[in-house]
């Protein structure tokens, strides 16, 4: 095995990561620094300096690969490696990654650098989509049957597979080589009833209001229903798919994703809304938009808005802004695992992470971490209350049009309902 992987994006070497004696570094390939339209790998490791540490390299690498250890101890016997070595485990999988890097061992480089950029794909039939997400319910690891040529990994805990879809024929294929995944296709498993159409739900309602989020349709795959997300890092021009780069903020502050939740130690609102002013080619405008995402996910009963639900986009020369919302999804439909009085958010807000203890003064001290006049924060939070009770019907009814039919659609616009004229009443309490 080899101790060097190489960085390839768009076609051209980024840099190299080093494993010595289990000491991760990287370095970026001086042509890289010296075009114009370069972009770093990760705001924690900066063009300006050429060689970076184990410290971020590492947590870059971890971000990459699922949260999940079910995966992780397979993906290890499958490859015969330690699961918990990343650099390891992206040797095998690194090629199709969240982002624009491919990740290639040294003897594959002039393979995919001498590649056509015509979609190079084992297509699949229906029968043959259904049975891979019926394998995928039963074993969260089969992301890739024995035969496939392509691999991929995907960051979250969530069973998930990617795919790429032509968007002429709809077919789904497996890509290889430099052709991207389009494609995320998440089937509902685990103890949530409805989960797949919970978060297409609070994905469309977001949409509803006009936020930026990623594009979610729900496919029925032999009876069983698969949210199917398009890829926001992923764009096509004309037949030819290209890899947009992009982040989420644990790896941009060089954090693990074992830390992802703040009370585990984890990224605060305050310094990712520091990141977002420092990083943003659009600052104030990113800074709204993720006020607006913490707003939401209180008055939604959104738990899980840790700090791998929030990225970047690091586009060609340095453009920084923040990527369309992901992963939204309520607790709200689901009181007996979750009671609302006992809830907590991923993040606090002001010095609170209980959803129900969440008043004025909560949000007050919030406005002052993000640095938000705080009237001018409170005023926000009231705009989106009064219209998300109608915006949630009306997202309802689309879903109902759309043949998206689930008894939790009705629970969510009923307990976003409650949850929101709940919420508008601690913002009102005087003590």
């Amino acid at each position: 095995m080899s101790n060097r992987l190489i960085a390839i994006a768009g076609g051209s070497l980024m840099g190299e990561v080093r494993n010595e004696g289990g000491r991760l570094g990287f370095q970026y390939d001086p042509a890289w620094c010296s075009d114009a339209s370069a972009f770093p790998m990760s705001l924690s490791m900066p063009l300006v300096v050429r060689d970076h540490g184990h410290s971020a390299t590492e947590a870059f690498l971890w971000g990459l690969l699922p949260d999940n250890e079910v995966v992780l101890q397979r993906w290890g016997q499958k490859f015969r490696v330690s699961p918990r070595n990343p650099f390891r485990l992206i040797e095998h999988v690194g090629e199709d990654c969240a982002g624009a890097i491919q990740f290639a061992q040294p003897d594959r480089v002039d393979l995919l650098l001498g590649q056509s950029r015509k979609p190079t794909v084992c297509w699949i039939s229906k029968s043959e989509l259904e049975e891979r997400i019926g394998l995928l319910v039963r074993d969260a690891a089969a992301t890739r049957l024995g035969g496939d040529k392509g691999q991929f990994s995907l960051a979250g805990a969530q069973p998930k597979i990617a795919l790429y879809r032509d968007s002429d024929s709809a077919r789904w294929g497996v890509p290889e080589g430099r052709t991207p995944t389009t494609h995320i296709l998440k089937p509902s498993t685990g103890a949530f009833d409805g989960q797949t159409e919970n978060e297409h739900f609070c994905l469309r309602l977001a949409a509803e209001l006009g936020f930026a989020v990623v594009n979610s349709t729900v496919l029925d795959c032999a009876g069983l229903p698969v949210i199917v997300i398009e890829r926001y890092d992923r764009l096509a021009k004309g037949t030819i798919i290209h890899r947009i780069h992009q982040e989420d903020m644990c790896q941009a502050l060089a954090v693990r994703p074992q830390k992802k939740y703040q009370n585990q130690g984890g990224p605060s609102a305050k310094a990712i809304m520091e990141l977002i002013r420092t990083h943003s080619s659009a600052p104030e405008e990113d800074a709204k938009r993720f006020a607006d995402a913490l707003i939401l996910n209180w008055l939604i009963g959104g738990t899980d808005g840790h700090a791998k639900n929030y990225s970047f986009l690091l586009a060609e020369g340095g453009q920084v802004r923040l990527a369309p919302l992901y992963d939204l999804a309520s607790c709200l439909p689901y009181p007996r695992q979750i009671p609302p009085r006992t809830a907590t958010l991923a993040m606090k807000i002001g010095s609170e992470y209980r959803l129900r203890r969440i008043e004025k003064r909560e949000w007050e001290a919030c406005a002052r971490e993000l640095r938000i006049p705080a009237k001018e924060l409170l005023a926000r939070i009231a705009e989106v209350a009064a219209i998300l009770p109608d915006a949630a019907e009306r997202t309802a009814h689309a879903l109902a049009k759309d043949g998206v039919k689930h008894a939790v659609v009705a629970d969510l616009v009923e307990g976003i309902r409650s949850n929101t004229q709940k919420c508008v009443e601690l913002l009102q309490k005087t003590t």
